[in-house]
């Protein structure tokens, strides 16, 4: 979706970045920036900073960088043209009538189709369910226990006993095979040709947080296989990054939500009240999930089946949870298998005190691990106690891990100052505690010291310098180009940036906007937020920003001389820039 470059900047200027962050992070004014823990990735100590100056964000940890558009649109995982409108509400601005480029329109208009199609396909199984033709499905529903209330709330149809009626239903309201089969409702063989890919199913219908629909899961009601049937990956719907139910349980105002493994288990709870129940979709829980659940809480119960398979599950899961930052639990369902079979059993008030029981999710891995030792052998017990020794250094803060030292050894009658020993020995051999880990940064370690990431280092240098101090842009314009920055990206922002700074209208934010790819717009963020060197006296700090413009201008004079064989205006370049050096080799630029 386009709207016109003056309305986005003004959404852009009325929502004041602090004001909107601060609603999502909690963040501190420390200088001129504010910081907190960034939303992007798990970290202990600070390095998110929000600046009101510049009005971006950028994390020193892992590289997330924008303005108060690509937040928002990382944080609540939406387009821009999502995050447009809500930012244009938030602050009362009437967007105009939506127009549209060509690019955006086939990107945005195909993104809305799919959403719509999904939606028709949604109302298709919701009246299907309902109709004589559904019955066995409502049968089969109603014998789980779930309630007319309950099955409208999560919009639970049935996919027909043929494999080409909601096909024929979605062609008679307008949409085209290629778009069915694009949002994974239909498959296409040349033998059968384009056949439903749910059907003699009852339906579950995937919701982003949004509640619009992104996907289906569909349940056999007999023995037949696969048990459940998931939509495939589209332009809207991944798996990895959405849970099921998420978009009630967000919003239940409970201080943890529960996870588990199936749908069923998630309406059981909800009809039950235990509204803050997600599950994940068919696939194993991941890294993306964690990170969607961190927006909304910071405790996290499993209530994962208690089999052999759910058990190794919640181990899994555990790890990741605790990677991310988040506090983990676990609720023990025995001896029912899941949270659905429990409730059915026992009733919502067992399955509310087995909550207030749920074991901490590091006792649960020893108590599981425990299953491999035999404590009444000397050997095996030590080696057991060596086990857990290991997995205590996995804790990076000191105070935690000795509150975890001394639980665990009253809990397992093991000395306190023994237990210290062996993981202070375990430390020694293994390089201490497990490293926190971070995610890739943007420039590889392996790269940081050869000579392009030095003139790329440079070049992001002084475009920071600049938009620290932009009086700075006159006093070096005279010996500074626009294509003096090499590097294809950092020349359409300086071009961009000088530009503004001449009209006197310079906002570094409005820049990123010009971009769409989501890691160029955090590496446009980065070019204002490259780490100057801190404690420099004034003198220092004249000699670095000297030094900084003699060598982006050398090595664009260098570039130019390299050039001159193949391109005709290298030679304009390296005529100039060498005018500019012996000039600068004669010039002080004072910062005053």
């Amino acid at each position: 979706m386009y709207y016109p470059d003056e309305v986005i900047e003004e959404v852009r200027a009325r929502n004041d970045i602090v004001d909107v962050i601060s609603g999502y992070v909690r963040i501190q004014k420390k200088g001129s920036s504010y910081f907190g823990l960034c939303p992007f990735h798990n970290e202990k100590s600070p390095s998110f900073s929000v600046s009101p100056g510049k009005q971006m964000y950028y994390c020193f940890g892992c590289g997330a960088g924008g303005n108060v558009f690509t937040f928002l649109m990382a944080y609540e995982n939406c387009s821009f043209g999502e995050a447009v409108k809500e930012l244009a509400e938030r602050a009362g601005v009437a967007l105009p009538e939506a127009e549209y480029s060509e690019e955006v329109k086939k990107r945005e208009s195909r993104r809305a189709k799919l959403l719509e199609v999904n939606k028709e396909a949604a109302k298709y199984f919701y009246y299907m369910l309902r109709s004589p033709k559904g019955a066995v499905g409502y049968r089969y529903l109603s014998g789980r226990a779930l309630s007319d209330e309950t099955m409208k709330k999560f919009g639970l149809g049935f996919a027909g006993v043929t494999n080409n009626e909601m096909s024929a239903y979605l062609r008679s309201k307008g949409y085209d095979d290629g778009l069915i089969k694009e949002a994974g409702l239909a498959n296409f063989d040349e033998k059968r040709g384009m056949y439903d890919k749910f059907w003699n199913r009852v339906m579950f219908p995937i919701q982003d947080i949004n509640h619009r629909v992104i996907g289906f899961g569909g349940r056999v009601m007999g023995d037949g296989q696969p048990k459940y049937l998931n939509s495939p990956e589209t332009m809207i719907f991944d798996k990895s990054r959405n849970l099921y139910g998420l978009n009630f349980a967000r919003t239940s105002r409970q201080n943890h939500i529960i996870l588990c493994e199936g749908y069923m288990d998630v309406i059981a709870m909800h009809q039950a009240g235990f509204t803050q129940a997600a599950a994940s979709l068919g696939t194993s829980f991941t890294v993306g999930q964690a990170s969607l659940l961190r927006r909304y809480t910071q405790e996290v119960l499993l209530a994962y089946d208690s089999d052999g398979a759910g058990v190794n599950a919640a181990l899994r899961a555990i790890g990741i949870l605790r990677e991310s930052g988040l506090r983990g639990k676990v609720i023990n369902m025995f001896p029912a298998k899941d949270p659905d079979e429990f409730i059915k059993a026992n009733g919502a008030e067992a399955f509310r005190e087995r909550i207030e029981q749920a074991e901490n999710s590091f006792f649960f891995e020893l108590r599981i691990l425990e299953r491999d030792y035999d404590l009444g052998d000397p050997d095996s017990k030590t080696r057991f106690y060596r086990e857990i020794a290991k997995k205590l250094c996995n804790f990076e803060d000191e105070v935690e891990r000795e509150n975890y030292v001394e639980s665990v050894a009253e809990k397992y009658h093991i000395g306190y100052e023994n237990l210290r020993k062996m993981v202070a020995s375990h430390a020694a051999q293994t390089g201490f505690v497990k490293p926190v880990t971070r995610p890739k940064p943007t420039v590889s370690a392996a790269g940081k010291n050869t000579p392009q990431e030095s003139v790329k280092r440079d070049q992001k240098l002084l475009l920071t310098w600049i938009t620290e101090e932009p009086a700075l842009y006159q006093k070096i314009k005279k010996y500074i180009q626009v294509e003096d920055f090499t590097e294809s990206l950092y020349q359409q922002v300086a071009r961009k940036l000088f530009g503004d700074l001449e009209q006197g209208n310079f906002m570094p934010a409005s820049i990123i906007s010009m971009f769409q790819d989501e890691e160029e717009q955090r590496e446009v963020a980065s070019l204002f937020n490259t780490k100057l060197q801190e404690e420099m006296t004034d003198a220092e700090r004249e000699k670095a920003f000297n030094d900084i413009v003699g060598k982006v201008k050398r090595n664009s004079f260098e570039y130019y001389s390299s050039r001159t064989g193949v391109d005709m205006n290298a030679l304009n370049q390296v005529i100039s820039g060498k005018k500019a050096l012996e000039e600068l080799s004669k010039t002080h630029i004072s910062l005053c």
